[in-house]
């Protein structure tokens, strides 16, 4: 029999999560049925959505979230043992899966490429950031772009796909360290916004004519002061509100509609999941086409042990890490 390990949510966030929140209990996992194949995670990711949708879940379930993960053992043929998967298993080291659900590796896959990477550049927040980019702002050569929380698993990829369209690239980020990986990754002006004077003076001289497109991944007063630049007829990509994620106090009021309706601006939140099949197919392609050539740089932030997975959700949700947080097994 195999004893599979998984963290629950033990009681619902109230503020900041803490270790009090989440409890590792151990299952035995039942024999396999035929056409199901036993799996063993590798790699597993924490993201800001988590800390959303975990609402949902009642207390006791199994933390949510995708993880790379090995066939140990199968009783279906189209996944002999060995095959490496992603999978939407959760928070746990071991689960049972019939297949359907399964995502095999993208064909092509380099050997010098680590298989993380189906987790960030080359998996869901590379998607995020690809379609937030391209489809929801329809970001154009010339343009200029502003991404907050940019030196993040999604801002991170934003910026260097929108280079790679032509347009001029604005990025926030928390830490002197971040800003220096910014630079690094090619963007034309990055800042520290916790240590700028004027948040509104800072993006009034890095783009005095203002902003065609915004990536938002922060909300909040930052976004308020963003939206009064933006250009006539801009369009702002609603990905993330990371800065109210752990608020216990009431929402902020929202921008002046004034300057939405006479700017004529167009705000979309979004969700990766909306664009499947062939579409999200494509976008693969693209996204690991450009790693391997160099195009797209990437950096993991990789916290070892699954006995971690709380401190590196925690330590997420603070901005600890600079590019994809990952835990290896």
């Amino acid at each position: 029999m195999v004893h599979s390990k998984s963290w629950t949510l033990k009681r619902h966030f109230e503020g900041n999560p803490t270790n009090s929140n989440f409890e590792l209990k151990t299952v035995e996992l039942p024999p396999l049925k035929n056409g199901e194949v036993l799996l063993e995670a590798l790699f597993l990711t924490v993201d800001p959505y988590m800390r959303v949708v975990a609402k949902n879940l009642k207390e006791g379930d199994t933390m949510m979230g995708q993880q790379v993960a090995r066939v140990v053992e199968s009783q279906n043929s189209a996944l002999p043992i060995g095959t490496v998967v992603l999978a939407s298993s959760g928070w746990t080291t071991h689960s049972v899966s019939d297949g359907k659900e399964l995502e095999t590796m993208p064909a092509g896959w380099p050997d010098t490429l680590p298989l993380s990477l189906m987790l960030g550049t080359v998996g869901m927040t590379g998607l995020t950031a690809y379609f937030g980019l391209l489809d929801i702002c329809g970001a154009k050569s010339g343009e200029t772009v502003l991404v907050n929380a940019a030196a993040g698993a999604v801002g991170s990829v934003v910026g260097q796909i929108a280079k790679l369209k032509g347009c001029k690239v604005v990025g926030a980020a928390g830490s002197d360290e971040k800003v220096a990986y910014l630079k690094k990754l090619g963007f034309d002006v990055a800042f520290n916004y916790k240590t700028v004077e004027s948040l509104e003076e800072t993006l009034k001289k890095a783009s005095p004519d203002g902003y065609d497109c915004y990536f938002d991944n922060v909300g909040g007063e930052f976004s308020n002061t963003v939206i009064p630049q933006m250009k006539k007829f801009g369009r702002i990509a609603i990905c993330g509100a990371i800065s109210t994620y752990n608020r216990t106090r009431q929402l902020l009021p929202g921008p002046p509609p004034e300057v939405v309706i006479y700017q004529q601006l167009r705000m979309e939140g979004f969700v990766v999941t909306r664009w499947q099949g062939e579409v999200r197919q494509r976008a693969l392609k693209d996204l690991l086409k450009w790693v391997a050539e160099g195009k797209i740089q990437y950096n993991e932030y990789v916290v070892e042990g699954f006995e971690n997975m709380p401190a590196a959700f925690m330590g997420m949700l603070k901005g600890d890490n600079v590019g994809k947080t990952i835990v290896k097994v």
